[in-house]
C-alpha cells in the first residue's frame, strides 16, 4: 500500500498551473512536416508536366523511345525538370519511409539497420539517375540510324 501511495504523491495536481518543459532536440520534425508539405505541392507540378509533355503533347505514349528521351534531355531545362522531380520524390519518400521505421521499429537496433538500409537505397538510386540524367549521350556512335534523334544526323 505504501508503493502506491509514493507513485501518486509523483503526480501532479490537476489543477496546478501548466510549465512548458524545456525541449534539447531541434526543429527536425518540424521543418520535416512542413518539407513534406511543400515538396508535395512541387511535386504534382513536376509530375503532372512530365505526364502532360509526355502523354499529352505530340503522338502521345507511341512517341515515346530512345529518340524522344534523347531530345529532351538535350535540352538543359529538362534535365533540371527531371532532376528536381527525382531529388524531391526521393527525399520525399525517404523522409516517409523514415517517420513509418519510427512509428513502427520498437528496438533501436532494428531501427538503425532500417533507416541504415533506407539510406543506402537513396544514396544509389539519387546517384545513378543523376548520373542517368547528366551523363546521357543522345547521339551515340554506334547507334542505328533509324534510332537516333533528328538532330543526331549531321
Amino acid at each position: 500500500m505504501a508503493h502506491g501511495t509514493a507513485a501518486v504523491a509523483k503526480l501532479d495536481s490537476p489543477r496546478s498551473p501548466y510549465a512548458r518543459r524545456k525541449t534539447t532536440r531541434g526543429n527536425y520534425e518540424l521543418y520535416s512536416w512542413v518539407f513534406m508539405r511543400a515538396s508535395g505541392v512541387v511535386l504534382l507540378v513536376l509530375i503532372f508536366g512530365h505526364l502532360f509533355v509526355n502523354l499529352m503533347i505530340g503522338e502521345g505514349v507511341h512517341a515515346i523511345d530512345f529518340a524522344f528521351v534523347g531530345g529532351k534531355w538535350s535540352n538543359p531545362m529538362w534535365q533540371v525538370w527531371d532532376l528536381l522531380m527525382l531529388w524531391l520524390a526521393m527525399i520525399h519518400g525517404t523522409n516517409g519511409v523514415r517517420t513509418i521505421i519510427n512509428d513502427y521499429a520498437t528496438r533501436d537496433l532494428t531501427r538503425g539497420i532500417l533507416k541504415g538500409l533506407l539510406l543506402l537505397a537513396f544514396t544509389v538510386v539519387v546517384v545513378l539517375g543523376t548520373l542517368v540524367i547528366f551523363t546521357f549521350d543522345a547521339c551515340p556512335a554506334d547507334a542505328p540510324a533509324e534510332l537516333l534523334a533528328s538532330f543526331c544526323t549531321a
